[in-house]
């Protein structure tokens, strides 16, 4: 049976009839999904930029697992590959070095039970209250007409002052102490993955695409209602998600660096999005988010792949695409050892531009599964959405990403 590389055809004869079946089914699959609908159970708890959409590992969870594997998306960004895992009835592990990251993935994979739910609830009532202690509008009642002030901890002054108005930051601070004052950790970990939601659009930071700053108006009280407004809908679809993701079904999500080869158990599929050389720097746009957190952004720097940062740097130690090839050996010699025999790795990648030059990043990854002895199933181009914003506006003429199907030896 011959599969498509691109435009060339990939003779291959080592696939079982199975595996041959699964492959064309995939190929007949409208990867562009233009009338998808994306926002249901957990997906639209947080904003994260490049995320994929949930048909894309949705469709190969189903082709190429079956109920009861463990799925791993070993960058797994904002968990979308582990919701659906979870819903698809299998076990999802899921790895990433950003820490933010790792919370919002753990936010929107856990069912709570009704002590959870009942913390919630008792934390959104705080949280009302304060709202008509200190909303200007209300009257005196609650209110005495002096700014609010918190006495709560806040980050670094520099990052407050040129980031936030003094009366975000004393909201944002009382948030964060109401927060980490739950007293169950699933609930918790829900109410911080709300709170970051919202950082960025009462920060003066642009949006999560542009690291510039422009005034937002955020009058007082608008931090707060922010946030009850993105908990309230946070609480709805995470009850639909404990509703409908059974017990027996687990994810484990870990804040590491994947480039350490983490001890995680084994799994029997990879579906994820890599970070493209030079496209994004996490770190950078999440920076006030993971300082509020209590997280060293700088940290997460040193270990981030793909950054534009690293990547548009000069100098001899500069990162170029033979730096994102050996990377990616180092990651499926590590893979060999975790995933199963026949497993799958399946990888949503487009191009870069590095120096002027366009990068074939699915070919530099292809090649470097083949030296670590993963075997190329198939290649899939899809269209990226027109609406879909580029990061680096360098690359923004860039307008397909491939669809990489790789198989373990």
């Amino acid at each position: 049976m011959a599969f498509a590389r691109g435009g060339e055809a990939l003779a291959d004869g080592a696939g079982t009839p199975n595996e041959n079946a699964a492959v064309a089914r995939l190929r007949a699959i409208n990867w562009d999904f233009p009338d998808a609908k994306t926002g249901y159970l957990t997906h639209s708890l947080h904003p994260y930029p490049a995320k994929f959409i949930p048909q894309i590992p949705n469709a190969l969870i189903q082709e190429l697992s079956s109920v009861g594997d463990t799925i791993a998306d070993i960058f797994c960004g904002s968990g979308t590959t582990l919701v659906e895992a979870l819903q698809l009835k299998r076990h999802a592990i899921g790895i990433d070095a950003n820490p933010l990251a790792t919370l919002i993935s753990q936010a929107k994979t856990t069912a709570l039970d009704e002590a959870n739910f009942t913390a919630l609830s008792a934390h959104q009532n705080a949280c009302r209250r304060l709202v008509q202690s200190i909303d200007p509008h209300i009257g005196d009642l609650f209110h005495d007409g002096r700014p609010f002030q918190s006495s709560a901890w806040r980050p670094a002054r520099q990052i407050c002052e040129f980031w936030f108005e003094p009366h975000v930051v004393e909201e944002l601070a009382e948030l964060r102490q109401l927060t980490d004052a739950m007293p169950v950790e699933a609930a918790k970990r829900l109410c911080q993955a709300a709170l970051s939601a919202i950082i960025v659009a009462v920060s003066k930071q642009d949006s999560d695409t542009r690291y510039v700053r422009r005034d937002k108006a955020v009058a007082p009280a608008d931090t707060l209602r922010r946030y009850l407004s993105q908990l309230d809908a946070a609480a709805v679809a995470v009850r639909e998600l404990t509703d409908l993701v059974e017990d027996r079904f687990s994810c484990q999500v870990f804040n590491l660096d994947v480039l350490d080869a983490p001890d995680t158990e084994a799994f029997d599929l990879v579906v994820t999005s890599p970070p493209y050389p030079n496209a994004y720097s996490y770190h950078l746009y999440h920076r006030t988010r993971l300082a509020w957190l209590g997280h060293d952004p700088d940290q997460f720097k040193r270990v981030e792949i793909g950054s534009h940062r690293k990547y548009s740097a000069t100098g001899r130690n500069r990162a170029t695409a033979e730096t994102f090839q050996r990377e990616f050996k180092q990651i499926f010699h590590w893979l060999r050892g975790r995933l199963r025999p026949r497993g799958h790795v399946c990888l949503v990648i487009g191009d870069s531009t590095l120096k002027g030059k366009r990068i074939d990043n699915a070919s530099l990854v292809a090649a470097a599964g083949a030296a670590a002895g993963f075997r190329e199933t198939a290649r899939i181009d899809r269209a990226i959405a027109p609406t879909r914003k580029a990061f680096n506006p360098r690359i923004g003429k860039i307008k397909t990403e491939k669809l990489l199907i790789l198989r373990k030896a």
